[in-house]
């Protein structure tokens, strides 16, 4: 028999994605700078990303069929007992990874191009009545391209030190080959279109950054809509007839770190104990009023000679 309420591992690795986000933002804490002040640099990205994936029912449905057919099948109560199977999760979430270049061309406001990796794999495992196991998954895929405009927010708009730590980014999404799903059954390919498929925008904050690297904490939303000259029902039983359309989109949340690889010159502070050291040595000393001891009076009378 299979536990069919076994805990999928993707959701220890979510609390450990959340667990190394929060002790980042711990650790910095005591010390953040004023603003990232880095030129170019490189970037690398990983997130949590709940997918807009309705079409999960397809794959579900075509798993309760097969269900119902090993429960046909079964000869006697003994075997009935022994057909068992797991369902899809109901929420589709994954563990996207991004990298790329980002460039400063104004203070606080950011041009990026980066490639996004997504892999997300729903997999189930159904008994039938003599107790064999079937493995049946279906796998989602994409291989994003992406433009992004990041606009560092002022800080008499949204603050919490006094500092440009909050900003806003906006990006526009290309789907490069590889972008797919695949499933026991079949596999489609998603097409490419040179205008682009969707849309993503996102607040982040300056979670810290020390020396050339920056750390930004993101929260957002994209919809990244794409579509094949396949259908649904080469990759799912009982599939639609029409032309599949999917979204690899979805709810996300990201820690990028950067590396600057050309960064501006820190600003010099200046040194309130060498400007007050300077300021005494140019003070000269007070002069001292007090007068000294009387000197002993001079003898004004000679002694007369002997021939005076």
């Amino acid at each position: 028999m299979i536990d069919v309420n076994r805990k999928p591992k993707t959701k220890q690795l979510l609390h450990i994605f959340l667990v190394v986000l929060l002790a980042a933002s711990a650790m910095a804490a005591e010390e953040t700078s004023t603003r990232d002040r880095s030129k170019l640099s490189i970037f690398i990205q990983p997130a949590v990303s709940f997918l807009d994936f309705p079409e999960r029912e397809y794959f579900q449905n075509a798993i309760d069929t097969l269900y119902y057919s090993f429960r046909e099948d079964a000869l006697t109560e003994s075997e009935s007992l022994s057909v068992a199977k797991q369902d899809f999760q109901k929420v589709n979430f994954c563990f996207p990874i991004s990298a790329g270049l980002q460039y400063q061309i104004f203070p606080d406001n950011f041009v990026s191009l980066g490639l996004s990796f997504i892999y997300d794999n729903e997999a189930v495992v159904l008994t039938d009545r003599k107790n064999r196991t079937h493995n049946y998954s279906y796998t989602i895929q994409g291989m994003p391209l992406f433009l992004e405009y990041r606009l560092g927010i002022p800080r008499n708009l949204m603050t919490l030190s006094g500092e440009n730590l909050f900003s806003i980014a906006v990006r526009w999404y290309w789907v490069l080959p590889g972008t797919e799903i695949y499933s026991t059954w079949g596999q489609l390919e998603a097409k490419s279109s040179a205008v682009g498929a969707g849309f993503g925008i996102s607040v982040g904050y300056l979670i810290t950054n020390w020396k050339n690297f920056n750390i930004y904490g993101d929260i957002g939303y994209s919809s990244i809509k794409v579509e094949s000259d396949k259908k649904y029902s080469d990759i799912a039983p009982d599939g639609p007839e029409k032309k599949a359309k999917w979204n690899i989109g979805g709810l996300t949340m990201q820690v990028r770190v950067g590396f600057g690889l050309w960064n501006e010159p820190e600003p010099v502070e200046e040194d309130d104990d060498a400007d007050d050291d300077s300021t005494n040595a140019a003070t000269p000393p007070a002069t001292s009023t007090a007068t000294s001891p009387a000197s002993e009076p001079e003898q004004t009378t000679k002694e007369k000679s002997p021939e005076e």
